[in-house]
């Protein structure tokens, strides 16, 4: 059965691993709502994990989202990075739909925070001036 889910990171259109998305639907650009935190793993991939419901200093962060069937969900899965995870996130208009997350425990302090950048797409190109 077909699903929602949220990229933010390689799998996004352009990406390194957008042909892992197969032929599902791009339903458009969404943003989380701004609960959440991004880091960079290596500069290979993102790192999203959300806040808890007390903490401050979240921001939404920026992505697509997709109709994805269950045989595309195994290709996907199958080759993301290690540790990445299918959770709920939630949108900035208050739905929830899958994602693609991130250990909190395995990314604050011992990766960069991005969050500043709003999202992977934004944090790549600020690099890519850079060079």
């Amino acid at each position: 059965m077909p699903f929602e889910l949220f990229v933010n990171g390689t799998l996004m259109r352009g990406l390194k691993l957008e042909a892992n998305m197969g032929d599902s639907e791009l339903l458009g650009e969404y943003r989380t709502e701004p609960h959440y935190r991004i880091h960079t793993i290596d500069d290979i991939h993102p790192g999203m994990y959300r806040l808890n419901d007390d903490e401050v200093g979240g921001v939404a962060v920026a992505g697509e989202l997709y109709l994805v069937d269950d045989a595309t969900w195994k290709t996907i899965e199958a080759g993301e990075p290690p540790n990445l995870y299918r959770g709920h996130v939630i949108l900035e208009d208050g739905r929830k739909v899958y994602g693609i997350l991130y250990p909190r425990e395995l990314a604050e302090g011992r990766y960069p925070d991005i969050s500043e950048y709003g999202g992977w797409r934004e944090y790549m190109n600020s690099k890519a001036v850079e060079s």
